[in-house]
This record gives C-alpha cells, sequence and structure tokens, in this order.
C-alpha cells in the first residue's frame, strides 16, 4: 500500500483513482491512513457487503479470527465494469505499482486503438 502512495501522482496522472476498501471501521481506517501518511481514501466496509460482493471475505483469517478482506486489486471503470483483477490467497502477494499502471497503459492503447 506505501508503494502505491508512491506512485499516487502516476496514477492520477493516467486519470485513475486509487482507493482502498476494508473491514475495519472507519476510525481504524482514519487512524492507519494518518500513522502511515496516506493520502488515497480507505473505505470502511464494516459488514462486509462490497467485499462479500466481490467473493473476497476471508473468514477467521484476521487477528483472533476476525474476518478480513482476502487481498486483491481491481481496475474497475466509470460504468463499474471490472476491466481486470489481480487476486490471491496470501497477504504477502500482492500486485505492485508498476504492474498496475503496466496494466493501465495497456488499456489506454487498446481503447485508443478502438476510438
Amino acid at each position: 500500500m506505501r508503494s502505491f502512495q508512491q506512485r499516487l501522482s502516476d496514477f492520477n496522472a493516467r486519470g485513475f483513482r486509487v482507493v482502498a476498501i476494508s473491514v475495519d471501521a472507519p476510525e481504524v481506517n482514519r487512524q492507519h491512513c494518518q500513522k502511515l501518511g496516506f493520502t488515497y481514501p480507505f473505505l470502511s466496509d464494516a459488514k462486509a457487503e462490497v467485499i462479500q460482493r466481490y467473493d473476497l471475505l476471508h473468514k477467521g483469517g484476521g487477528p483472533n479470527g476476525a474476518d478480513i478482506a482476502r487481498p486483491a486489486e481491481f481496475l474497475i471503470d466509470s460504468t463499474g465494469t471490472v476491466c481486470w483483477a489481480n487476486l490471491t490467497e496470501s497477504v504477502f502477494v500482492r500486485a505492485r505499482p508498476e504492474q498496475v499502471l503496466k496494466v493501465i497503459n495497456g488499456l489506454k492503447l487498446v481503447a485508443s486503438e478502438a476510438g
């Protein structure tokens, strides 16, 4: 997540917004962002409704058996269509910003060739 903060301007320059979502309460997310210096939005899905909709709930996977969101990255266009997804079972394996930016560049190229 820190690496996405470091590359935030690259996402913004391509017209993409970085947003995180977790089962943590809004206050926990706010404290986390303040502590680590994150400036992009961290959304709270305390009831895990959106997380379940995307089939990302890892029941009992968190501290003390709490439900958490499975690590994933999505590129979602303005119509809500998922254009790309990176799903993993491990909290230690996540897409790097460079990988996502490469996908974005490919999507932009395809879109400009189609238009």
